[in-house]
């Protein structure tokens, strides 16, 4: 018994598996996406360049791992985003709230398109409002009204998260909320026990 008491006390024995979500993420060429999941993997930006088809990392978090699935954003390669979106948990879109007028309205099509898809329509949204360090970036209210984000979005599980590299702690504070959403729906399906 002694003995089962001090491995209680000292061995804290393996950590608790955390979950696991698959998420996709999305934006244009430019928005921040790789530059944001690399500062979150604790990886060096240095030598980041323009995704060109996709890539695949686990960002590791205190309660859940997400297995994202980063999609380019040029224009060749958004005409295939769909095809990425199977087995979809939830969706991370990166905008940059200081691009031109242009790409604005580019991203604004976009997430338009990913919110009213079949496979993404029931998911939660994490909309990371990137490069809010930059003098011409868009306030959140600006963007919320842009994107049509209230008329759009209602009865969906929706994250607006102003941020940029220069503050990852906002970046986090908006995974956390996100991850608090994929846990949500988790709770959901898990079948009542009688």
């Amino acid at each position: 018994m002694d003995y089962l008491c001090f491995r209680a006390f000292c061995c804290k024995g393996p950590p608790s598996p955390r979950t696991e979500y698959d998420v996709v993420c999305v934006g244009l060429t430019g928005s921040g996406k790789s530059s944001l999941l690399t500062q979150l993997c604790s990886e060096s930006t240095d030598s980041i360049i323009p995704t060109t088809g996709f890539s695949i990392k686990a960002v590791p978090f205190q309660n859940a791992i997400l297995n994202v699935k980063e999609l380019g954003g040029a224009d060749n390669i958004r005409k295939y985003w769909s095809r990425y979106y199977q087995g979809s948990q939830g969706v991370i879109f990166v905008l940059d709230s200081a691009s031109s007028e242009d790409d604005l309205e580019t991203a604004r099509n976009e997430l338009h398109s990913a919110l009213q898809h079949p496979q993404l329509c029931t998911l939660p949204f994490l909309i990371l409002a990137n490069h809010q360090d930059k003098p011409a970036a868009r306030s959140l209210q600006e963007i919320k009204k842009y994107f049509e984000l209230e008329p759009l979005a209602r009865g969906q599980r929706w994250i607006l998260q102003p941020c940029s590299v220069e503050n990852m702690d906002a970046v986090r504070e908006g995974f956390n909320q996100f991850i608090s959403l994929l846990e949500e729906i988790d709770q959901e399906h898990i079948p009542s026990r009688i």
